[in-house]
C-alpha cells in the first residue's frame, strides 16, 4: 500500500531507476558479509545483485590473535587488537561507500542483522537519497531513548536476553574491544552461546555458525549515537524482520523499538513481519527471508 509522499517516500522510491535491485546486505556482531551467503544464494537466484558487506576489521579483513589460534587464554587477554578505535563513524562510512556504488545501476536495499542494524539506521541518515528500502533483521533500530546499541542492550524489555559477560576474554576497556572465544571447548560456555545465537539449530549447525565467527568487535561501534532523523531515516520505507525466540535481542526489546520508531514517523511506520520459532541468527531455511527481502525490490513508499 503507497504511502503519502514526504516521511513515507525516499527520493529513489518516488524516482526508481532503471536495473537490476541491489541488496546490500551488513552483518551483526563478532559476524562477517559471509554470515548472509545462504539468503544472498536465493536473492541472486532470484535475479537481484547482492552485496554481502564487510565491516572494517572483519570477514576478509579479520584479524585473528595469534593467542586465539593457539587456545592460551591468558596471552588472549592482552593481545592487542587493531580493531581498537574503530567506531561507527567507519562502519558508516564503509556501508555508504557500497551504497553509493550499488546506486549507480538502480535500487538498492539495504539490510542488517544484529549490530547492523546501527549502521542502517546511520546510512540512511547518510544518504536517504539513495535507499529504495531499509530493513531491519533482529536488527538494533535505536531511538531518543536508546539512542545506541548499549542503551538498547541495558532496557529493560531485554531483561531476557543471553549476556556475553561471563564469556569475555580480557578487560574491554584496556583490550578497546568486546573479545570472545569461540573457540573454547567448555560444555557451559558452549551452551550459553547455542543459547544466544542459535538455540533451535542442531549442534553440527551451531558449530558451522561458529566457524564464522571471530573474537574482536570494538566497544566504540557499541556505543555510538545512532538515532536516525525524521527528515532523513524518517523518510525511507522501512521493514522489521522480527524473530520470536531471540535470546539475543530479545523480541520484547524489537517490539519497543519498532513502537519508538513508529511513534517518530507516524507516516512511515514499520512492516512487520514475523517469525516467531527464529533464534537470533535466524531460521536455518533461508527460503522465507528471502521471499520476503524479494518482496522489498518491488516497494516504495
Amino acid at each position: 500500500m503507497a504511502l503519502a509522499t514526504g516521511l513515507g517516500t525516499s527520493p529513489a522510491a518516488a524516482d526508481p531507476r532503471r536495473g537490476l535491485t541491489t541488496f546490500v546486505l551488513v552483518h551483526g556482531t563478532h559476524s562477517a558479509g559471509a554470515f548472509w551467503m545462504p539468503i544472498a544464494r536465493e536473492l541472486t537466484l532470484r535475479g537481484h545483485r547482492v552485496v554481502m558487506v564487510d565491516q572494517p576489521g572483519h570477514g576478509t579483513e579479520a584479524f585473528v590473535p595469534e593467542s586465539y589460534q593457539r587456545q592460551d587464554l591468558e596471552a588472549m587477554a592482552v593481545e592487542p587488537s587493531p580493531l581498537k578505535g574503530l567506531g561507527l563513524e567507519d562502519y558508516e562510512a564503509r556501508v555508504t561507500g557500497a551504497v553509493r556504488r550499488a546506486a549507480r545501476n538502480g535500487p538498492v536495499v539495504l539490510v542488517g542483522h544484529s549490530l547492523g542494524g546501527v549502521s542502517v539506521s546511520c546510512v540512511a541518515d547518510a544518504v536517504p537519497h539513495l535507499l529504495h528500502h531499509i530493513c531491519y533483521m533482529a536488527a538494533f533500530c535505536p531511538s531518543s531513548a536508546l539512542p545506541t546499541a548499549d542503551a538498547c542492550t541495558a532496557a529493560p524489555e531485554n531483561a531476557d536476553a543471553v549476556s556475553p559477560v561471563e564469556l569475555m576474554v580480557g578487560d574491554q576497556g584496556r583490550l578497546g574491544v568486546l573479545r570472545l572465544n569461540f573457540r573454547t571447548g567448555d560444555s557451559r560456555q558452549l551452551a550459553l552461546l547455542k543459547e544466544m545465537i542459535c538455540a533451535d539449530y542442531s549442534d553440527a549447525d551451531f558449530r558451522r555458525i561458529l566457524s564464522g565467527m571471530q573474537t574482536d568487535e570494538p566497544i566504540a561501534a557499541y556505543a555510538g549515537r545512532a538515532v536516525g532523523r525524521v527528515d532523513r531515516w524518517g523518510r525511507v520505507p522501512r521493514t522489521y524482520l522480527r524473530f520470536g525466540r531471540d535470546r539475543t535481542i530479545a523480541t520484547a526489546l524489537q517490539d519497543r523499538m519498532i513502537a519508538e520508531a513508529d511513534a517518530s514517523t507516524p507516516g512511515n511506520r514499520f512492516r512487520v513481519h514475523d517469525f516467531p520459532g527464529a533464534s537470533h541468527v535466524g531460521p536455518l531455511d533461508p527460503v522465507p527471508v528471502a521471499d520476503i527481502l524479494n518482496t522489498l525490490a518491488g516497494q516504495g513508499g
